[in-house]
């Protein structure tokens, strides 16, 4: 006996063949199907996400640092100093309570033969780039110049 359907397109949407010599095919489980899809999209995303976030937490990175460098220059060019200051030459940020204003000097906190004057407060050592801005110097450098130097 043969089931007569006259729609051609209802044939591919029927979940079971229609004629005895139509190919055997299981129903896909769509469910399963779009799970897996869902899986696999999640994770590339996920690659994807952490990757993007790599690169935002370098340049966050990067911009922190050009922040401290504009700000240690903005602190250096309001500062009082009565010489030419070198690029690639570390100084040091003295704050004068005398005065109230930043004192910009070429010895650093343990170079004073007779100590700090009373009214002075360390700021920070800083070095003069190439391009005209200052960078804050890390105290390990700071000490291993002073070793040098001895």
């Amino acid at each position: 006996m043969r089931i007569e359907d006259t729609d051609p397109a209802r044939h591919a949407g029927i979940e079971y063949p229609m004629e005895v010599g139509a190919p055997v095919f299981a129903p896909i489980k769509v469910l399963e199907e779009k799970d897996k899809a869902v899986n696999v999209a999640r994770q590339n995303a996920k690659l994807e996400y952490d990757r993007i976030m790599e690169q935002a937490e370098v340049l966050m990175k990067q911009a922190r640092a050009l922040q401290a460098r504009l700000d240690a220059t903005e602190m250096v060019h309001s500062a009082k100093y009565s010489f030419n200051p070198l690029h690639g030459k570390t100084y040091h940020l003295y704050f004068d309570s005398r005065i109230g204003a930043n004192v910009l000097i070429q010895n650093g906190p343990d170079q004073w033969s007779c100590g700090i004057p009373d009214s002075w407060t360390y700021s920070m050592a800083v070095k003069k780039l190439g391009d005209s801005t200052w960078a804050v110097v890390e105290d390990e450098e700071v000490s291993e110049a002073a070793l040098a130097v001895r």
